[in-house]
C-alpha cells in the first residue's frame, strides 16, 4: 500500500518524512484541537460544519486559527487529491506550537498544523445491517467534553472498557444520565420517538448528529434533544450511535442484554436509508462539463 501524503506546516511529504519537535505543546501537554472530515467519492461531507467546529474549538482554547475557512477548504481538497482512495477520512490537527516546557501560554509562537488523509474508516456493511454491541461505563472525563481536543486519554481508557469486553463502543453515564459514547453521540428510541442528550459542556456537538437531526425531520420522524436517564437508556426500543467514522449504527446489545428485539429497529432502518441516500449522492459522478 502506498504511503499517504500528508501536510505539516506548509509542506506536503510522505508520512514517514513528517516530523515535529519534542517540545511541541501537542506532544508535551496535549495542547491542541482536531477534527475529522469524512469523504465519499472524493467529496467531503458537511465540510463547512467541521471547519466551523474546529474554528470554535481553537477560539475557545485561545489558539490562533492558522487558516480561514477558504484556506482550510483548500488544504482538505489538496489532501484528498494527493491520496488515492475514493472514500477517505481527512484528519485536521492544530497545536499551540513549539515552546519551552511551561504550562503558561507562550507568546509569539506559530501553531503546528498537520493534515492527513487515510482510507475511509466507515463501518463494514455487516455492522450497518446487523448492529453492534456496546458496554456502559461511568463518564469520568473532564468538564469540557464539548471541545474536540487532542488530549484524549480519558476517552481512550473508556473505549478500552468495551474493547476488553469484545464490544464496539462504550456508552457513558454521568450522575445517572446518558452523555455520549467514548467517540460518538448516542440516541434512544421509545414508542417511535427519538431522543438524544442536549448540547452541554459534557457532550461534543457532533456534525453527524446535526445531519441525523436533519434527516429525521426530512423523514417525518420526531427527534428531541433532552436529558436521557439510565433507566430510559436500558428500556429503549432502539439505541443508535453516530460519528464521522461510525456513520449511524444500531446498538443491538448493551452490557450483554438485548436492545429491543435484538435487531436494528424500524426507525433506525428509515433513518439509515436516508443517510445512505446522502452518501450515494456524494459518490455519484459529477456531470459538470
Amino acid at each position: 500500500m502506498d504511503e499517504p501524503t500528508v501536510y505539516l506546516n506548509g509542506r506536503w511529504s510522505a508520512l514517514s518524512e513528517a516530523k515535529v519537535s519534542v517540545l511541541d505543546r501537542g506532544f508535551i501537554f496535549g495542547d491542541g484541537a482536531y477534527d475529522v472530515v469524512p469523504v465519499y467519492g472524493r467529496k467531503p461531507l458537511r465540510l463547512e460544519g467541521h471547519l466551523q467546529r474546529l474554528a470554535r474549538n481553537l477560539q475557545t482554547l485561545r489558539i490562533a486559527n492558522p487558516h480561514d475557512q477558504a484556506g482550510w477548504t483548500e488544504l482538505v481538497r489538496e489532501a484528498i487529491a494527493c491520496n488515492a482512495p475514493e472514500d477517505q477520512s481527512v484528519y485536521l490537527h492544530v497545536t499551540r506550537g513549539v515552546a519551552p516546557r511551561d504550562p503558561a501560554f507562550p507568546v509569539g509562537v506559530r501553531p503546528t498544523v498537520f493534515v492527513m488523509a487515510n482510507p475511509s474508516a466507515a463501518p463494514p456493511r455487516a455492522l450497518v445491517t446487523n448492529g453492534v454491541e456496546c458496554t456502559t461505563a461511568q463518564d469520568n472525563r473532564w468538564d469540557r467534553c464539548d471541545l474536540k481536543t487532542i488530549a484524549l486519554l480519558a476517552n481512550c481508557l473508556l473505549r478500552q472498557v468495551s474493547a476488553d469486553a469484545g464490544a464496539f463502543e462504550t456508552l457513558l453515564l454521568r450522575d445517572g444520565s446518558l452523555t455520549e459514547g467514548s467517540s460518538s453521540n448516542v440516541y434512544v428510541v421509545k414508542d417511535g420517538r427519538i431522543a438524544t442528550p442536549p448540547r452541554t459542556h459534557a457532550i461534543l456537538p457532533g456534525i453527524t448528529l446535526e445531519l441525523v437531526f436533519d434527516l429525521a425531520r426530512d423523514a417525518g420522524l420526531v427527534i428531541d434533544a433532552r436529558p436521557v436517564g439510565e433507566p430510559e437508556l436500558r428500556a429503549a426500543d432502539e439505541i443508535w450511535i453516530s460519528s464521522a467514522s461510525k456513520e449511524v449504527l444500531a446498538v443491538t446489545r448493551l452490557d450483554g442484554e438485548r436492545v429491543g428485539t435484538g435487531e436494528p429497529g424500524r426507525i433506525y432502518r428509515r433513518l439509515r436509508a436516508k443517510f445512505d441516500e446522502v452518501i450515494l449522492l456524494l459518490k455519484r459522478p459529477s456531470t459538470a462539463a
